[in-house]
């Protein structure tokens, strides 16, 4: 008790609102990076559902090595790796850096995801459409997604808040983000571990919220 008993309160409620306006970075980054790697991850599910001959063997080895690696060496691999080794890359700011490395490492996690969803979906049913004279475009857009994603939907709610949290390392480039923030305010008084605790709350909090509207779309979803 007595480690909470020496919080500086006050410092923790004026930090607060400067830690939340932080928030609208992390917010756009972890959105723009979920969209790219929804979109990323479907096209990878989908090279791996049809097994597309080396497409999908590229699809593996990506899917691979981006869950096989920590994410802050992939950030730096990015960044001082690929960026510089192009002039015209070395003008784009960190922010650039640190969707594409939250983009390319999400549609990792989420490729595996929508494909094993792809995969839950009753054989049966894609036979009958084939029977139909339905392509392959036409099956999976009226039988195979309406139901994967229903499959998919709570893994999917998961990677974005993984995204959410993912954005902290973008400090480390200079976004400045919740965490540099936090950062910034927290050397200025040496108050590292109440600003930490605030970083903490509001990621708990977005996570709560989040979690509220996972449980209310999964509900309309098994409605409909």
């Amino acid at each position: 008790m007595s480690m909470f008993e020496n919080l500086d309160i006050e410092f923790m409620i004026e930090t607060m609102p400067l830690l939340l306006k932080a928030t609208q970075m992390t917010l756009f980054l972890a959105i723009v990076s979920l969209v790219i790697a929804f979109v990323l991850g479907l096209i990878i599910a989908a090279i791996r559902y049809f097994n597309i001959k080396v497409l999908s063997q590229i699809a593996k080895f990506y899917v691979s090595f981006f869950r096989g690696t920590p994410l802050i060496v992939q950030l730096f691999l990015i960044y001082f790796g690929v960026f510089t080794m192009y002039p015209m890359l070395t003008q784009l700011p960190g922010t650039v850096a640190a969707i594409v490395t939250l983009s390319l490492n999400s549609a990792a996690y989420m490729s595996e995801t929508i494909r094993a969803a792809f995969e839950s979906v009753d054989r049966g049913q894609i036979e009958a459409a084939l029977s139909l004279c339905m392509t392959k475009l036409q099956y999976m857009r009226r039988i195979v997604l309406p139901q994967s994603m229903r499959v998919a939907l709570p893994s999917l709610f998961n990677s974005l808040i993984d995204l959410i949290k993912g954005t902290s390392i973008a400090f480390t480039i200079g976004v400045s983000e919740m965490m540099a923030m936090g950062i910034y305010e927290g050397s200025r008084q040496f108050n590292y571990f109440e600003i930490y605790f605030d970083i903490a709350i509001i990621y708990y909090i977005m996570s709560i919220i989040l979690g509220f509207l996972q449980k209310k779309l999964e509900y309309k979803m098994s409605k409909y």
